[in-house]
């Protein structure tokens, strides 16, 4: 069905729902080879390595984990989001392409505005953050976050500024994955973001919760694996 608005086109097949952003000419991306993994506010380093170990793209892997969650340990120089940012930047050092978690994707996003030349592609799995998640109708998972989670730096929960003014001049194509069985980041925030990437997809996972690219590596890692060798 056409949204004419956003002129963006939703297609649906065997559960799989797909929102098209018109995409911006540009010339030719390169294919990463580097591919950077973000985990959400857990820390998990693992999170990403079934999806890691299903992709046939020929790139080095990197697993970042945050200081001062899960099992990585603190760091004093690490105090805010803006510290996470800057690790992430470092690593930029050649065509790379940022697969990040939950609220990683705010981290990748603004990475991704710092690095454009060598930010190849994006990818963006159920993000909690980036754009204003008022009336999007998502969970607060703050509270039984931290309560699960009593040592993780409380700034990590902070709210971060509305990045989509900004986001129309991310050039790197990205892939925006989602679940229609997830209350913290339901696919009402998808969809903004895809109103907001110029060249972004959103494909929605039937049965997908919050943890929907570990849960259903097996689904999504050929829709990554495509995504990451487009131009």
């Amino acid at each position: 069905m056409a949204i004419q608005k956003a002129e963006f086109v939703r297609q649906a097949a065997a559960g799989l729902g797909v929102l098209h952003s018109p995409v911006r000419p540009l010339e030719s991306r390169p294919m990463p080879s580097k591919l950077l993994f973000l985990p959400g506010a857990s820390g998990n380093t693992a999170f990403w390595k079934p999806v890691s170990e299903l992709l046939d793209l020929p790139a080095v892997r990197v697993f970042c984990g945050w200081p001062g969650f899960g099992s990585t340990p603190a760091e004093p120089g690490v105090r805010g989001i803006d510290d996470l940012v800057a690790r992430v930047v470092a690593e930029i050092d050649r065509p790379t392409a940022l697969l990040a978690q939950s609220m990683g994707g705010v981290i990748a996003l603004r990475a991704a505005l710092q690095r454009p030349q060598l930010v190849t592609h994006l990818v963006l799995t159920v993000t909690s953050g980036g754009v204003d998640l008022t009336n999007l109708g998502a969970e607060d998972w703050r509270s039984s976050f931290f309560e699960s989670n009593p040592t993780v730096p409380r700034w990590f929960a902070e709210p971060q500024p509305d990045l989509a003014p900004e986001l129309s001049s991310v050039l790197a194509p990205t892939l925006l994955l989602w679940g229609d069985a997830d209350p913290i980041s339901p696919v009402a925030v998808g969809r903004r973001l895809a109103q907001v990437l110029p060249r972004s997809s959103l494909h929605v996972i039937a049965g997908g919760s919050h943890d929907l690219a570990n849960a259903k590596a097996i689904t999504v890692a050929p829709l990554i694996d495509q995504h990451l060798r487009s131009a």
